[in-house]
């Protein structure tokens, strides 16, 4: 079998797969099931932790209509999965986005695929660092009835102090392989779900007390998306509610490492699709609980407070749940840190796959000897998110709610790139299969593809007004605008870099652009010794 000398200045071509021609990467194979694959989706999803940070910038867009808005924010996501699920059975891979974007367009459309998942998980992990230093000691308040104490998040040095130690704390865990993830991520996500549900209920009954003068009962006019008062408070809310369900995903970068199905889907395909059935149902159920108990007034709980609009569980737990207030403050705590770790699956598994198919330095993709863990790679992810983090903390005293919106932006990006390969990649193949081939592995990505990128084009736009997201702004440019096209740009600039340092993945010679018709056992592979 002809190996990939360092030397040449061509690849030598290998077999390895004839479907797909994928290569191995070290990982261990066989270590996760459906369950725990469905454990670690919703643990990266952190819904506690997601569902404070998003409720208040939703509300602030589209008022009693945020319910409407993570229902429609839903729609894309449904049909953006089902072009993952064919892209992922045709060639499971870790690199997800990059690899299948590679495929069917092209590296450098697939590397800022890649890029753009990088990156809105780089935004994430620093989002729930900082909500996470946020409920500790406001935790800390509630156990020994100080309220002075949660104010000690306030303070810069403090919060980006406690900041990367929970980092660390993480990546940590993480750095010790799937398997310990795994173990922490069952204990953290029974508690915060069970903790979530216990909320929800206690807000429908609260909205319905005499003594609350916010709450309201639930409306069908809740639900209807038409009476979203623009286009542009519209695109902005989907962008919001489309950072909800972000991280299902991260699912299917464990294609490796997931025990092998005995039915037609995958393992960590049947777990992304019960994952998003059940992100559905909590998320519209919540937004419905929070807006008839709270309202959308600027009262001291209203979702039209800009005091609380980052944080929007902090100043309703003790009026919803009284005594066992301490109890959603441990749920979300635990949720930020769980999803920390969690969330670090995704990057450094991308990371690893385009340093893999030499997208990246070859540095990046050594996968530890022990731990089977790609170590460099969640370093380098952890590191960038510290001190992103850090950097945002003293720019904007709104850092939570302005990288949210920063983040609902990438993710319609590289979300929108992926869902349009599944109908190129399966433009010729699923024609022939027959009509459930089309809908599902053309018609209805494409759909969602389209939409997420229109969202994309329309929320980077506005975003650059100053008046965008929490209102901080650069010489009259919006900070979130920045973020955007800022992040986008470095993208840009590096994978220039890398086609001049390592043409030879951007000359299509490492990752060749195919599509599923096209046999490709004797498609050019990079073969790094790993085996396959």
């Amino acid at each position: 079998m002809a190996k990939y000398d360092l030397n040449a200045p061509e690849p030598a071509t290998r077999t390895l797969d004839s479907v797909s021609g994928i290569s191995k990467k070290g990982l261990p194979s066989g270590t996760v099931g459906v369950l725990g694959a469905l454990v670690i989706g919703l643990s990266v999803c952190a819904p506690a932790y997601t569902l404070t940070a998003a409720v208040g910038p939703a509300a602030s867009e589209v008022g009693y209509q945020t319910p409407a808005i993570f229902l429609m924010g839903f729609i894309p996501m449904l049909l953006v999965a089902l072009g993952y699920r064919a892209l992922n059975s045709a060639m499971p891979d870790s690199g997800t986005s990059f690899t299948w974007a590679t495929r069917a367009f092209g590296p450098w459309i697939g590397w800022m695929a890649g890029w753009g998942l990088i990156a809105a998980t780089v935004l994430v992990l620093s989002n729930l660092a900082g909500i996470a230093v946020e409920f500790l000691f406001q935790s800390i308040s509630i156990m020994v009835n100080d309220p002075s104490i949660a104010d000690i998040a306030d303070n810069k040095f403090i919060n980006i102090a406690v900041c990367l130690g929970f980092m660390a704390l993480a990546t940590l865990i993480s750095y010790r392989g799937m398997t310990s993830t795994k173990v922490f991520q069952y204990i953290t996500v029974v508690f915060q779900m069970g903790v979530m549900v216990w909320f929800i209920v206690a807000m429908f009954v609260g909205a319905g007390d005499p003594a609350n003068a916010e709450g309201t009962a639930p409306q069908l006019s809740w639900f209807n998306p038409f009476e979203v008062s623009s286009f542009s408070a519209f695109a902005a809310g989907i962008a919001v509610s489309i950072f909800v369900y972000w991280g299902w995903d991260t699912v299917l970068t464990m294609g490796e490492e997931t025990k092998p199905s005995k039915g037609r889907l995958s393992t960590e395909s049947k777990a992304a699709m019960i994952l998003v059935a059940i992100l559905v149902v909590l998320y519209v159920g919540t937004a419905t609980a929070t807006v008839a108990f709270a309202g959308i007034g600027d009262g001291p709980t209203g979702l039209g407070n800009s005091a609380i609009v980052e944080n929007v569980f902090a100043a309703l737990a003790h009026p919803v749940m009284g005594p066992a207030a301490i109890l959603l403050s441990l749920a979300i705590l635990v949720s930020a840190m769980a999803s920390i770790n969690s969330t670090a699956i995704s990057p450094a598994r991308t990371l690893l796959a385009m340093a893999h198919y030499r997208a990246l330095p070859a540095a990046i993709k050594r996968v530890h000897p022990r731990f089977k863990s790609p170590h460099v790679a969640l370093m380098l992810s952890s590191i960038v998110a510290s001190v992103f983090y850090a950097v945002m903390r003293f720019i904007s005293e709104d850092v939570l709610w302005d990288t949210i919106t920063a983040l609902g932006m990438m993710v319609c990006f590289y979300y929108g790139i992926t869902a349009l390969a599944s109908p190129w990649y399966f433009r010729r193949t699923a024609v022939r299969e027959g009509v459930g081939s089309i809908l599902s592995k053309i018609v209805l990505p494409g759909l969602g593809g389209v939409l997420l990128l229109i969202v994309f084009v329309k929320t980077t736009i506005d975003s650059m007004s100053p008046d965008a997201g929490s209102g901080s702004n650069i010489a009259g440019v919006g900070l979130v605008g920045l973020i955007g096209v800022g992040v986008l740009g470095i993208g840009v600039v590096l994978m220039l870099l890398q086609a001049k340092a390592s043409p030879e993945f951007f000359r299509g010679r490492v990752l060749a652009r195919v599509d599923a018709s096209e046999d490709t056992s004797a498609m050019p592979v990079f073969d790094d010794g790993l085996g396959s």
